[in-house]
């Protein structure tokens, strides 16, 4: 007891001499990360943080007994966009050619600028002779006649035009060397770590490449982050010059639930689609790479989208604002914090299995006082069959400020014990 004393009465000395306001923090807890996020730092629009995975990052078809459909494609995809989780994918970090899918970064940079106020949709534009002369897939616009923003993004999104993209990059930086910059520029913010631009169109080109991995981010900023311009997307025709064409995305019009996003097609491609559809509120894309027809992309992209939709479901586990834990705050006007999730947290699972994923908990620190409002904290992981399906970052829902001197003090005291 007399030696308890003694160290009660050497805190009281040394915290009143004002040397001594802090404990030694316990050091932060390594964890392994199932998925990190960016957002962007090029384009000043604000962008959605988007979840990134690596080869270690499980599917949630490895959850599950479910026979995933045969599928003839170089490479693929199928994701669970409110979840950001994988369901199923082959080949997902070869790099493969995008072909037309280079347009997809192309019209974010374009919905940015605009967003930005640095072009308008009915702003007319002078189109050049570089853009005239752009071959491939055209929509048809015609040197030294003016043009709209508007139509240009149809023509590109619409119609796959190579003159419409050219134009359009153009009218962004002025020249089609600085926008590639820029292209390069954002797929590095948005974490696309494999893929390289040579130009805004697709076409064939060793210096233009990607991998299904990094579409699938790609594709998610396009839905998130420029919701005012998707309905581009689902557009199913376009006529300009009396010109018509259609979007040569067939799923369009199959009352799938299909709404977006791309189409391409090279010879070194193959035929390539991202696909996306909206069921239920629930939204997955799909993305195809190198199948050898049309009718390929079209029927594995679909098979693909009614596996998903019947074999899986997401559920929201950590709703945002919502306590996860609550534990003791030593040092502040508050004996507890609110430990929750900045986003909330939805978690894709097989069919019938969501009962069974078991939320665990870890504390970067001992918590004490002050704490920051959104400060990280800890983590929290969604276990299903003693594996991480997902994890998350938890962080204080509310500020707690430190105690006065007394109650700094008397918390110093207990932690003694």
């Amino acid at each position: 007891m007399s030696r308890k004393l003694t160290i009660i009465g050497a805190a009281i000395v040394v915290l009143a001499a004002g040397g001594y306001f802090a404990m030694n923090k316990s050091s932060d807890t390594t964890t392994t990360n199932i998925a990190q996020t960016v957002t962007s730092s090029v384009a000043s629009t604000p962008m959605f943080t988007i979840p990134l995975t690596d080869a270690n990052t499980p599917t949630v078809q490895s959850f599950s007994n479910t026979i995933v459909p045969t599928i003839n494609a170089k490479a693929w995809m199928v994701m669970d966009v409110s979840s950001g989780q994988i369901i199923a994918q082959s080949n997902p970090d070869e790099r493969v050619a995008p072909a037309s899918l280079t347009k997809l970064m192309t019209a974010s940079l374009v919905f940015s600028a605009i967003d930005n106020h640095r072009l308008r949709l009915d702003q007319r534009v002078t189109v050049s002779e570089k853009a005239w002369k752009t071959g491939g897939s055209r929509m048809f616009i015609e040197v030294n006649k003016e043009v709209s923003i508007g139509d240009l993004l149809q023509g590109m999104i619409v119609q796959s035009g190579n003159d419409a993209t050219i134009q359009l990059a153009e009218s962004v930086s002025g020249s089609v060397d600085v926008f590639v910059d820029q292209m390069n520029k954002q797929a590095q913010a948005f974490g696309m770590r494999n893929t390289h631009f040579a130009d805004p169109t697709g076409l064939p080109s060793p210096e233009t490449y990607t991998t299904v991995r990094d579409l699938s981010v790609l594709a998610q900023h396009i839905i998130k982050d420029y919701p005012d311009y998707y309905h581009y997307f689902s557009q199913q025709e376009f006529t300009y010059n009396k010109i018509r064409q259609p979007n040569r995305n067939g799923l369009l019009s199959r009352n799938l639930g299909v709404d977006g996003l791309k189409t391409g097609h090279t010879d070194d491609a193959g035929y390539c689609l991202i696909s996306t559809a909206k069921r239920d509120d629930r939204r997955l894309v799909v993305i195809m790479m190198g199948t050898k027809t049309i009718r390929e992309r079209e029927q594995f992209s679909q098979q693909l989208l009614d596996w998903g939709y019947q074999n899986f479901e997401a559920r929201t586990f950590a709703p945002a604002g919502q306590a996860v834990i609550s534990p003791r705050v030593y040092e502040g006007e508050l004996k507890n914090v609110n430990l929750g999730t900045a986003n909330g947290v939805v978690v894709t699972v097989p069919r019938d299995q969501a009962q069974n994923v078991q939320m665990l908990t870890q504390l970067n620190r001992k918590m004490v006082a002050p704490i920051a409002k959104g400060e990280a904290l800890g983590t929290v992981q969604f276990v299903l069959d003693g594996k991480i399906v997902k994890q998350d970052t938890l962080v204080a829902l509310e500020d707690i400020p430190q105690a006065g001197f007394f109650g700094r003090l008397w918390d110093k005291v207990v932690q003694l014990f």
